[in-house]
């Protein structure tokens, strides 16, 4: 049966929206997508930079799905002011391989256990303070471009339908599926990378400064298991495993590992589960070109992350503030083109990129240590001292360090395995 339009304007009115989804128009001069803390620390710094922001964030608040361990580093949370009832401090750090425990102690605590979702908001909120909207159940479907190619704009599926947000720079902070770039056809799949299981747990005995690497083919063939206290009662206990060196699945790994009490999880005594997480990360090192036209990524998008522990939440927030203020320093100038960003590509790779290559050198040499190889891996590890440990995990791979580990160090062991990273560095 045809339906004709009716000619009276407000049952013209009433047909229009029967008939036709009416796609709401936003203009912005920065569009964020994702607000975990790579996007939150973008939006945050452009709004201090006097630029209208949109954060966009696809679930119904931020961090309601917890896709990380949450490991990260006390120096670099107090630098981003980072509020310390948002973590757990650590001081000792403790592996276990097949025949073989040991136990690094520092005097004080270096390494923190993030409450994700509290860090997160804070994050998220801070970004708010400074002018930022946050748009959450806000799904970004595609990228929008002019005739030249570039990106303009991003649709959206929200609660009341269809958006378009329109903005002078985009900032894809969307994290490993990198939905802005992979919509323009900027990026592919990623090839290698991390697949981590964990549940958070009440355990009926904890240590709350001491966390727990587990190694060798029992705990994972392709990474490691881990044990991080939370706060209280609270631990993190999981599985990560690297695709597609692995096929073993994580969650069957996880499950086993805690049925059967392996290694420390059978100190922990008894658990009950809280809640189940589960994420990717990307583990193919620096290798994607991180600026174009209007466009910048940062975080998993750029896989800016530690390939030693797969840990990426510092460089998240580092180079998402540095995201944010290289987008307003170009809109400012009215010139949003890809030479023109590519200060914010100069930054980090100068930063971090002979760092990240490093620890993948070493992180290559792990992943095909056998039980009995991880053995002796770890009789290496405990001859650092808490603060040269702490710089070889945090892949902090200074080139003063690493030269007089290669060579000044008293034990040869040690010595080689720096030796394998001192000539990236110094390049």
């Amino acid at each position: 049966m045809i339906e004709f339009m009716p000619k009276k304007p407000s049952k013209l009115l009433f047909w229009f929206k029967i008939n036709f989804k009416v796609t709401k128009e936003f203009h912005y001069d920065v569009v964020v997508v994702g607000a975990g803390p790579a996007g939150s620390s973008s939006a945050y710094m452009a709004s201090k930079n006097s630029c209208k922001v949109a954060l966009l964030e696809k679930e119904d608040v931020v961090a309601q799905s917890v896709r990380t361990s949450g490991v990260t580093w006390i120096k670099d949370m107090d630098s981003f002011e980072i509020p310390k009832d948002c973590y757990n401090p650590i001081k000792n750090f403790s592996f276990c391989s097949p025949n073989n425990v040991v136990t690094i102690s520092d005097d004080i605590p270096r390494a923190a256990v993030l409450d994700v979702r509290k860090t997160y908001r804070w994050l998220a909120e801070q970004a708010q303070s400074e002018g930022t909207e946050l748009f959450t159940k806000t799904n970004v479907i595609d990228a929008i471009k002019d005739s030249d190619g570039r990106i303009i704009g991003v649709r959206a599926s929200t609660p009341d339908g269809e958006a378009v947000f329109y903005g002078k720079v985009f900032i894809d902070a969307s994290g490993f599926g990198t939905v802005v770039a992979k919509s323009l056809g900027y990026t592919t799949k990623w090839k290698r990378f991390g697949v981590g299981a964990e549940y958070e747990v009440n355990a009926e005995n904890v240590v709350q400064d001491t966390w727990w690497l587990m190694v060798g083919q029992e705990y994972s063939p392709a990474g490691y298991a881990w044990i991080f206290p939370v706060g209280g009662k609270k631990v993190r206990v999981g599985v990560g495993i690297g695709k597609p060196e692995s096929a073993v699945d994580p969650t069957e790994r996880l499950n086993d590992i805690i049925e059967k009490k392996l290694g420390p999880v059978k100190d922990l005594g008894k658990i009950d589960k809280i809640e189940f997480h589960y994420g990717l990360i990307p583990n193919d090192g620096l290798t994607r070109k991180t600026v174009y036209d209007n466009l910048i990524l940062v975080g998993d998008s750029a896989g800016q992350a530690n390939p030693l522990v797969l840990e990426g939440i510092r460089y998240a927030i580092r180079f998402g503030q540095v995201a944010g203020q290289v987008a307003a320093k170009a809109i400012g100038s009215n010139d949003t083109s890809e030479k023109n960003l590519q200060e914010y590509e100069q930054v980090w790779k100068e930063a971090i990129q002979s760092k990240i290559t490093s620890a993948g050198k070493v992180q290559a040499r792990w992943i095909g240590l056998s039980d009995k190889e991880w053995d002796k891996e770890l009789d290496i590890i405990k001859e650092l001292s808490a603060e040269e440990f702490l710089d070889f995990i945090k892949a902090d791979f200074g080139l003063s360090n690493v030269v007089r580990l290669a060579t000044h160090h008293p034990k040869i062991a040690v010595r080689q395995l720096f030796n394998m990273v001192k000539d990236v560095v110094k390049r």
